[in-house]
């Protein structure tokens, strides 16, 4: 299984949406600074997830999550 999620920021209540195989271990990993791109803004939690049969519908919502019209969604349906 793979994982498209959601994480908030609990300095300054941003988001990150990433993909991972591993969600435990990537969520450690954000909130142990060792993610370069979000390691300013830990600690986290995470908001939601989701699970897909393979990597490539896991990255391909992700970037959607990323676009406008996914900016959209996420906000009116997912968190």
């Amino acid at each position: 299984m793979y994982y498209c999620y959601i994480l908030k920021s609990l300095k300054d209540e941003s988001f990150y949406i990433g993909s991972t195989k591993d969600l435990k271990e990537r969520l450690v990993k954000h909130n142990k600074k060792a993610v370069r791109y979000s390691s300013t803004k830990a600690p986290f939690k995470l908001v939601w997830y989701s699970a897909f049969l393979n990597k490539e519908k896991a990255v391909s919502f992700e970037m959607y999550l990323k676009s406008s019209s996914g900016f959209a969604f996420r906000n009116k349906r997912l968190i």
